[in-house]
Formats: C-alpha cells, sequence, structure tokens
C-alpha cells in the first residue's frame, strides 16, 4: 500500500493525526523534568556497624571481614568497598546494573542476620539500606536570626525545617551543618568517685534504672479496664540531680554529689562557617532517581512556605543550589535548537529556492521533534544534556527525507504534471530510498542505546532520541510532505508567471546555466573514467582517518563552569576541631580575597572526622568575571601550599565518583607493600604534567592512648579485659548512643550522658586511677592491671573486595582523561 498516496487522496487523517501527536507532544514537552544528566539508578546496599570507640585494625577484624565474607556469595555483586574509621564501619556492596535493589537489600540483610551472633556484643545494632540518595549536596541554606542563640536555631532546624523538607518528593535527607545537639551532661569527678567507692559505670547502670518510664501492666478497676505505668523519668533537671545513689557501702548520696549535672549540649564533632561567620545551616540531598531540578522547585516552595509561618526575626538564605546551573544549561541546550533549526531552513531555502517548496521541508522539523517528547515522557526520560545533544544533532537528518520527497515532486512538475500528480507518481519512486536512508540512520545510532557500563547507561537516552526522532521525520516525509506538496506547490507556469512566488531565475525549477556547478560536474566525470584511482583515494584517506584516532584525546566528561567549586581539606590524623577550623578560616580567607569569589560555606567535621573540611566556593556569574572556573582553579591552587600541614585539593564531578579526575586502585593483603607501592605511585604521578592535586587515601598513623592489661595481674585480682575497655570508653565517652538513659521533654527525649569531667579526662594521670570492679565486687584501680602508654595506629582502613586498598587521584588540568590514564 503507497501510504503517501493514501495521504494525499486523504488529507484530514492525516492532519488529525500529526494534530495529537503535535498536542501530545507539547504536554509531554512541559512535564518532561530537566536534569544534568539521565537518571542512572546505580543499585547499591550500604552496611554500617558503630561500635564507640572501637580501633580501625580492631573493627576490621571483628566486624568489616565478617561482614565482607557474609554477602561475597550474593550473585550479580560488582564490587565491595569497605571503609573502617575510629568507631563505625562501613561496607558499601555494588550490584550490577539492572539488578533489583528492594531484593538486593533483603539479600544483604539475610547474610548479615545470619552472622550477628559472631560480631561484637557491644556493637550497636547493624544499619542495612540501600544507597537512597543520588550525587552530594543539591543545595544548602543558612538559618539567620539576630535575636535567637545557636542552640534554638538548631532545634529549629531539627524538628520543623527538616521535617517540612522531607515531605518533598524526591529529598532523600536533609542534615544539618554546624550548630549544636543537646545532652543532659552528668560529669563525674574521680576523686569524689574514689572516695566514695563507686565507678562511673555503676552510676550510669543506676541512672538508666531509675531515669525510665515503664509499663507495668492492666487491671479492672471500678468497672473499667486501666493500663498500668511507672513513671520515674526526672521532670526536671533539678530533680535528677537529686537522683540517690547507692553506693557500695549501703549509703545513699544525690547525683549531685557525684559531679555536675548540666542541660548542655553533646561534644561538638562537626562545625560550619559562612564567609568565616559561624552559621546554621541545612543540606539536602535527592534520592536515586529523582529530578534534580525537580526536588529544587518543591525545596524552593516548602522552604518559601516556611518564611511565612516562622517568627518574623528568621530568614532562611539560600547559599549555594546546582539546580541554577542545569537550567542555563537546559536553555542553552534549547537555544543551541531553536538556532540549529532556524540555519537548516535557511540553507534548505538557498538551495531550493522556492519559499513554497522551504515551507513544506521546514515543517519536518517541529513534526519530528515535537511528538519525540511524547516517547520520551514514555520511556521517563528527562530534558537532559544527552536527549537535547541528540535532537540538535538530528536536526540536520529530520531534513533529508522531506528534501529528497519535495525535490522529486518538483522533478515531475517540471515534466509538466500538476502539483497532485506529480505528488502521486513522485512518492512511488523514492519511498524505498526513503526507508532506507532512516533504517541506516536508526542502525548506526540506535546500537549506542545498548553499550554496556555506566558509559552504556549515559548514552542509552542519546541512540533512542535520536532514533526516534528519524523515525517520525520519516513518517513526516510519507505523509505530511507529500500531501503538502500536492495542495501548496504551484505548477511551474504559474510560477514563472507570477514573480515573487519562486526564487527561480529561469522560470523552469532549475538553476541558471551560470550556476557554479562545473567544477563538481568536471571532479565526477574525472572520477568516473578513473574509477581504480579514485577508489585507492578512498582507501588511502580511510586508513589515514584510522590511523589519526590514537591521537584524538578521550574523556567521558569535559569539566563544567557551574560556578561553584568544592574544595577538600584534610589534616594529620590527630588533630582537633579547632585546628580545622583555623586551616579553613585561612583557606577562606585568601578565597575571599579573589574576586570572581562571591561566598564561601566551609564544614568542618562530620562523619568523615574533626580533621576533614569541605568548602564550598560560589563563584559570581560568569557575566560579571572575567576568567572561567578552570582558570579560576588553577589561579588558586598555589595558595593552597601556603597553608602548611593540610592536604588541600578541589573535589572533581567526574564520573569516578572518588571526587578526582582519575583514580587508580591498588589493593593487597601486605599493608606494608601495599604502602610502599601508594607512596612509589603517589611520587611518580607528581611528576606527570598535567597532573594536579595528586594524594593517596593511604591514612598517616594517629596517635592514640593504648591501655596494655596486665594478664597474670587481672586474673588474679578477678578483673577481665572486657571490664578495663568498659570502665575506660564509659569514663571518656560515655555509654553508647543506643544504651543511653534519656530525659522527656514531653514531645522529645533528651540524651544523659555519664562520663568524667573533661577536666580530668584529658589527664592522663587521673585515668589510671579509675576504678575497675572486679568478679568479687572489689574496685581496683586501672594501673594495678593494665600499663598506660603512648601509641599510635591506624587512622582509616581503606578496603576492596576484602582487601587492603590504597586510592591515588589527581585532577586534570590542561589534559584529558585518556592523556592522564596514557602517562
Amino acid at each position: 500500500m503507497n501510504l503517501s498516496g493514501w495521504s494525499i487522496r486523504n488529507p484530514v487523517p492525516v492532519i488529525v493525526l500529526f494534530l495529537v501527536l503535535t498536542l501530545g507532544g507539547l504536554l509531554a514537552f512541559g512535564q518532561l523534568g530537566i536534569d544534568e544528566n539521565p537518571n542512572i539508578d546505580f543499585p547499591a546496599v550500604t552496611v554500617t556497624v558503630t561500635q564507640t570507640g572501637a580501633g580501625p585494625e580492631e573493627l576490621e577484624t571483628q566486624v568489616t571481614k565478617k561482614v565482607e565474607d557474609a554477602v561475597a556469595g550474593l550473585g550479580n555483586i560488582d564490587e565491595i568497598r569497605s571503609t573502617v574509621r575510629e568507631g563505625s564501619s562501613t561496607t558499601v556492596i555494588s550490584f550490577l546494573l539492572g539488578t533489583d535493589i528492594d531484593r538486593a537489600t533483603n539479600d544483604v540483610r539475610d547474610a548479615v542476620t545470619r552472622i550477628r551472633q559472631d560480631l561484637p556484643g557491644s556493637i550497636q545494632e547493624p544499619v542495612i539500606r540501600r544507597l537512597e540518595f543520588g550525587g552530594g549536596v543539591i543545595m544548602t541554606y543558612a538559618v539567620n536570626a539576630n535575636q535567637r542563640s545557636v542552640e534554638e536555631l538548631s532545634d529549629l532546624v531539627d524538628r520543623t525545617i527538616s521535617q517540612e523538607i522531607l515531605a518533598v518528593g524526591g529529598v532523600a535527607r536533609v542534615d544539618r551543618v554546624g550548630g549544636v545537639d543537646p545532652e543532659i551532661r552528668v560529669d563525674l569527678d574521680p576523686q569524689q568517685l574514689d572516695a566514695l567507692g563507686i565507678t562511673a559505670t555503676q552510676v550510669n547502670d543506676q541512672i538508666r534504672a531509675l531515669n525510665i518510664n515503664l509499663p507495668s501492666g492492666r487491671a479492672t478497676l471500678g468497672g473499667q479496664e486501666q493500663s498500668f505505668r511507672t513513671l520515674g523519668s526526672a521532670p526536671t533537671v533539678e530533680t535528677l540531680q537529686a537522683y540517690r545513689i547507692a553506693l557500695p557501702s549501703g549509703t545513699t548520696v544525690p547525683l549531685s554529689s557525684l559531679g555536675t549535672v548540666d542541660n548542655s549540649f553533646k561534644e561538638a564533632r562537626q562545625s560550619a562557617q559562612f564567609n568565616n561567620q559561624p552559621v546554621v545551616a541545612f543540606s539536602i540531598y535527592r534520592s536515586t532517581g529523582s529530578i534534580l531540578v525537580s526536588v529544587e522547585d518543591g525545596v524552593r516552595a516548602a522552604v518559601a512556605r516556611l518564611s511565612e509561618t516562622l517568627p518574623e526575626d528568621i530568614s532562611i538564605d539560600l547559599i549555594f543550589t546546582r539546580g541554577d546551573e542545569i537550567r542555563d544549561s537546559y536553555q542553552a541546550s534549547i537555544d543551541a535548537l531553536l538556532v540549529g533549526c532556524v540555519l537548516a531552513v535557511i540553507v534548505v531555502g538557498a538551495f531550493l529556492r522556492d519559499w513554497r517548496a522551504t515551507l513544506i521541508t521546514a515543517m519536518a522539523l517541529p513534526l519530528s521533534i515535537i511528538p519525540t517528547f511524547l516517547v520520551l515522557q514514555w520511556l521517563d526520560y528527562t530534558l537532559n544534556s544527552m536527549t537535547l545533544l541528540a535532537l540538535t544533532l538530528a536536526v540536520g537528518n529530520l531534513v533529508d527525507d522531506a528534501i529528497v520527497e519535495i525535490e522529486n515532486v518538483e522533478r515531475h512538475m517540471q515534466m509538466g504534471k500538476g502539483p497532485f500528480q506529480a505528488a502521486i507518481d513522485s512518492t512511488a519512486e523514492v519511498g524505498l530510498a526513503v526507508i532506507t536512508t532512516t533504517a541506516t540512520i536508526v542502525a548506526v545510532f540506535l546500537p549506542v542505546a545498548f553499550m554496556g557500563g555506566i558509559p552504556g547507561k549515559f548514552f542509552q537516552p542519546f541512540g533512542v532520541t535520536v532514533a526516534v526522532a528519524t523515525v517520525f521525520s520519516t513518517v513526516v516525509a510519507r505523509l505530511i510532505t507529500p500531501m503538502m506538496a500536492a495542495y501548496l506547490m504551484r505548477p511551474k507556469g504559474a510560477m514563472g508567471d507570477a514573480p515573487g512566488d519562486s526564487l527561480d531565475l529561469n522560470g523552469h525549477g532549475n538553476l541558471p546555466a551560470t550556476q557554479p556547478v562545473g567544477p563538481y560536474r568536471r571532479m565526477l566525470a574525472w572520477a568516473f573514467k578513473h574509477r581504480g584511482l579514485t577508489m585507492a583515494l578512498a582507501l588511502v584517506f580511510f586508513i589515514g582517518s584510522l590511523r589519526l584516532v590514537p591521537y584524538i584525546p578521550t574523556n567521558l566528561f569535559d569539566s563544567s563552569d557551574s560556578g561553584l567549586s568544592t574544595i577538600s581539606v584534610e589534616l594529620p590524623p590527630g588533630s582537633t576541631l579547632a585546628d580545622s577550623q583555623q586551616v579553613t578560616t585561612q583557606v577562606t580567607q585568601a578565597l575571599l580575597s579573589q574576586p570572581p569569589v562571591a561566598t564561601v560555606l566551609a564544614t568542618e567535621g562530620g562523619d568523615d572526622g574533626v580533621n576533614r573540611a569541605t568548602l564550598y566556593v560560589r563563584l559570581v556569574p560568569k557575566a560579571e568575571r572575567a576568567i572561567s572556573q578552570a582558570d579560576f582553579e588553577q589561579q588558586v591552587r598555589p595558595l593552597f601550599q601556603q597553608v602548611p600541614g593540610a592536604r588541600i585539593s578541589f573535589q572533581s564531578a567526574g564520573a569516578s565518583g572518588e571526587g578526582k579526575d582519575l583514580t587508580v586502585v591498588l589493593k593487597s593483603n601486605d599493608p606494608t607493600a601495599l604502602r610502599q607501592a601508594a607512596d612509589t605511585l603517589t611520587r611518580d604521578m607528581r611528576g606527570v604534567p598535567g597532573l594536579v592535586d595528586v594524594n593517596s587515601t593511604a591514612s598517616l598513623v594517629r596517635p592514640e592512648v593504648q591501655i596494655v592489661p596486665d594478664v597474670e595481674r587481672a586474673a588474679d585480682l578477678g578483673v577481665t579485659v572486657q571490664a578495663i575497655a568498659s570502665t575506660a570508653s564509659l569514663a571518656t565517652l560515655g555509654d553508647t548512643d543506643a544504651n543511653l538513659a534519656d530525659f522527656n521533654l514531653g514531645d522529645r527525649q533528651i540524651p544523659i550522658r555519664v562520663q568524667i569531667a573533661p577536666a580530668f579526662r584529658d589527664d592522663p594521670i587521673i585515668l589510671q586511677t579509675l576504678r575497675v570492679p572486679s568478679q568479687t565486687g572489689e574496685l581496683i584501680p586501672l594501673s594495678a592491671v593494665a600499663e598506660v602508654n603512648f601509641g599510635s595506629g591506624p587512622a582509616q582502613i581503606d578496603r576492596f573486595d576484602r582487601s587492603r586498598q590504597v586510592t591515588i587521584g589527581g585532577n586534570l588540568q590542561g589534559i584529558t582523561l585518556g592523556q592522564g590514564l596514557a602517562a
């Protein structure tokens, strides 16, 4: 069946069909999300095990290795990575792309449950969850109020702002940056404990047993069923201070006589400054598969609602967002697409020299592109760099079929046929050629959608979009173009009689005799006469092109000018939070002195340790600065060298996921050989031109106080190693968070932390006088059963596929990823 002939004879159904497709495409376009890159769901599950105060080496042996061995037998695992720090072990199990993440999460949970009895009893329950958030922080706000304390602002963020924002679709996590956490602190006096013959552990146990509300059954009283509750929780801090603590001697003393009880705050392990001023802020992470711009719009709306309900003296100010960069990129891509369409129409008009034929051909662009949006929505794609690049690239292909159709119609009209008959006869001749052209283009681009690995996930929308748009262009060329030609084109004689209807110069549908095609005809004639030489030249050009491929720079992503630079700061292990704050203050001052810098947000401490910090540097808009983001980063790198004792480098947003453009992973079961190889490779990479910010994850040793039990002496006195460790841990850190007693405040609970007062805790001589309970109940000084020494140990242990690993990473400056790998 000749569809083109049918469309010419029945134009109404064809017009209705494309009206529906166009309206559907326009509606779909308005509903498509805007993002930087295609949504890629990386199936990964994290297992987090916490043991307060435990060293990395102990956690690696007692926890991490057992977790890795338990999950290693699961199917479809791509890689297993573990990070062991003081007090925590995090294992990330990455599965092959396409794995059902819900089933994988359940499998990991079952595997960890089976080995739970083999893990230390003092750990908190392992936390198993799928990796919910995609990428890093998408936006950060600061909460300001001149008349309110940091404590009030912290509580506002935790209890009000976070809850409102978490209700926004696509928000995975809201992290408070800076601020303080409320806590009831019971700081004990070790000398008073020694005098009264009681330990900090015993005091903590009694507080937990006294300060608690418990259900106590039910009974029928007065004809009604009533439940019993035992309310032992202290209503006020003063009541808690008056709690009677039972001494081993049989007497009791108030808790306040053993130390101080204050409504205070948890020990600060993280802080934040905005332009070197303390700030309480919060950062937002989006969930995997969500659309960044849509999430950002929802968060903006939620913040706007909060601003209307919060007191007038509180303001929520946006510090930075990644949505603006994506919007600018999207607008630039749309502009490029429109400019490409306009230029394509101009070029077609210049060659066809007929405004009617140009109009008919140009209709292929909107009628091919707009329905493509309908398919993109059906496939759950977004308007991102890949789909918009595909549409921009396909503009030239979309008019090809229409040009073939309209040119052949004009050829038949030059034979004296009317437009209607010329369209009927023409379409029957070129139908196979048009479909073949489309099939060729689809055969080239569609396989791109089936590439493997992460690049395949990025290029899948690209290949599908090009193929779909090309197919629509063929449908337009076979249905719309012949129909419009039959009813809009005019006979050549009439065109010649009506000046202005055509751009022909001779009135016969041909270019004038003086047209500049003579050189081309002569070259074509020469090629026909010398076929062998022509084929030889073509072969030489083909082989020469292949030989040039190795010289083409290779890269996956190019660095973009987002206007937001991220800087990583790492101090030697053992550095305090104050040390990190001092370094970030110095770096922030140096950055603010640079004209391109608008603001700097510095965050110190957190989950990565108090010796690490991150700075978010927001640059002024592109139109207001003279240099690009890459040039700015290159310009300020020498300033980092003026900060002694700190590793400072820019984090890359590349595809490695390690914050560096290029990373190399070394793994071995021999820690000494691994360290030596890492040091050698790091030194060699620093000598490669174009590689900057080169460093490794081989951690420096951290200072530590080592308590070495005298096994024989402890056995004679009936003191266990567990009792020694528990006494030291509770005295210096308090009990684990899960075991802390809670102070009820009606709608929330504040933990009660019992520990030695900081003034005594930092004195090693006082620590040696701590009393350790024996199995007979006698209190033995710590110095009698153990020796307290100063030593060192690893600050962090990284593992890859069940072996220790070191990652060496560097950023690229003036070279591509391929050149960096080759070097």
